[in-house]
């Protein structure tokens, strides 16, 4: 896996968006300069985070949710297997 996160994500199993590979390494999200840690979806491209609306739930049991629009970065928290933290000990 590249060490750069997907353009869209989404933590729902049955969306065509979600990679359970990138999720598992930890995705951080910055949106209008703020880290947020309840992003249920994004979109880099188009500039979109869902987030869950309070403690809504639809008819189905799964969360509300509520688009907004803005910047968004994204990151990964992990390096991906394999890879070095660093490129050697300090003597």
């Amino acid at each position: 896996m590249s060490d750069t996160p997907p353009d869209h994500l989404s933590i729902d199993p049955r969306s065509p968006h979600f990679a359970r590979e990138a999720l598992e390494r930890g995705v951080g999200i910055r949106f209008k300069g703020a880290e947020r840690k309840d992003v249920e979806e994004y979109s880099i491209s188009e500039g979109w985070i869902r987030v869950a609306l309070g403690k809504k739930v639809d008819r189905h049991g799964r969360p509300l949710t509520i688009k907004l629009s803005g910047p968004v970065e994204a990151w990964f928290e992990r390096p991906a297997e394999g890879e070095d933290e660093g490129e050697g000990e300090e003597a």
